[in-house]
């Protein structure tokens, strides 16, 4: 992340850099060692990478390359200087992805079997209990949350533009996983008529 940050910045004097990286790297880490002490398991399933369905190995490379591609463009912008320097709009988006990273917590500590791939296991049932009643993949809520924060934080509004292909992304991933769910995951389709909204209430 260091080289995706102040290669494209081209200096090594870029506050929001730093401060980004650092707010990264504390929640990633609070969140690993909480994890790996209270739910080991969890912890194995989110380093397990490999797809098996043919559209979410597409989708899944070209999403994790467009966040990447969001850090890079924010640096590139700041060292060519597309948008205006407003040093509050870097503290706004550490905050943002701050919450990214909260909602990731709540997500992970109400769901075990909430791993990077989309697979069943055999001991896995329907959760419908924290943010998951409210809406049915709180995961790619805050995942979005935290992909709009980062270019913020990194002081560029542009590269902000990368949620929209990213969040088309993530409606792929989970109209495909939704499908996936219904046919193996029993009463998962009764869930779906419990909880209506996918992402955002009363909207989506």
């Amino acid at each position: 992340m260091l080289l995706a940050i102040f290669l494209p910045a081209g200096s090594l004097d870029y506050w929001q850099g730093w401060l980004f990286f650092t707010v990264m790297l504390i929640c990633r880490e609070l969140s690993s060692l909480y994890f790996l002490r209270k739910d080991p398991r969890l912890f194995e399933r989110r380093m397990k990478l490999k797809e098996q369905r043919p559209a979410q190995k597409v989708i899944v490379p070209l999403l994790y390359g467009l966040i990447a591609a969001t850090i890079v463009l924010a640096a590139t912008d700041h060292r060519l200087g597309w948008s205006v320097q407003l040093p509050l709009l870097g503290v706004a988006g550490d905050l943002v992805v701050v919450a990214g990273f909260y909602l990731y917590f709540l997500v992970f500590r109400e769901n075990s079997f909430a791993g990077s791939t989309i697979e069943i296991s055999s001991d896995q049932r329907v959760i419908s209990t924290g943010p998951y009643a409210i809406v049915r993949h709180p995961l790619y809520v805050a995942l979005i949350v935290t992909a709009l924060g980062m270019p913020l934080a990194l002081g560029s509004y542009w590269a902000a533009l990368l949620v929209v292909p990213i969040v088309a992304l993530l409606l792929w991933r989970l109209l495909d996983e939704e499908a996936y769910l219904v046919d193996d995951l029993p009463r998962y389709s009764e869930y779906e008529k419990k909880v209506h909204w996918r992402l955002i209430p009363g909207i989506f």
